[in-house]
């Protein structure tokens, strides 16, 4: 592969680990709210992430390249409410897409066909990753202040898979 998508590869990794991270310190903050159906929520995202961050390790050593692991910094750790943490959670998922595009982008600038294909796949997660991210940040919103509807929702997402 070209160095110059070598690199951006390593950093697409690198930030799926931070959503990881960031994932992680959402599920803490929500366990310590007494929110478990949320906190569920949320470490089964990280572990996607971890699962995205796995998949571009094996991608680039395939292809005879060098995985080169970087600084997570510490995730946010404190937010206001409900809705400012779903709030951080989507726009991390918009972010990560924008950089997937960028991925996207460099491959066919270098003509590199395979890692075109690689990351379709990441393309098409995304789209339902920022789905379910929307989803949840219109929930929120909606329930506001009523704590009934906000302990339905969180018996709702510890039944996530």
């Amino acid at each position: 592969m070209h160095p110059e998508l070598i690199e951006a590869l390593n950093k697409q990794l690198n930030q799926e680990l931070r959503n990881a991270y960031l994932y992680f310190s959402m599920a803490s903050f929500l366990d310590y709210k007494g929110l478990q159906g949320f906190s569920h929520f949320f470490k089964v995202q990280a572990k996607e992430e971890l699962e995205h961050a796995l998949k571009i390790y094996q991608f680039i050593n395939d292809r005879g390249d060098r995985v080169v692991l970087q600084v997570v910094d510490a995730p946010r750790q404190e937010w206001r409410d409900i809705v400012e943490l779903v709030s951080d959670f989507y726009n991390a998922e918009r972010e990560n897409t924008e950089r997937i595009w960028r991925l996207m982008d460099l491959a066919r600038r270098h003509g590199d066909k395979a890692c075109e294909v690689f990351l379709e796949w990441f393309i098409n997660e995304q789209v339902e990753e920022e789905k379910n991210a929307l989803e949840l940040l219109g929930k929120v919103k909606m329930i506001g202040d009523n704590i009934g509807a906000l302990l339905m929702l969180d018996r709702v997402l510890a039944e996530r898979k």
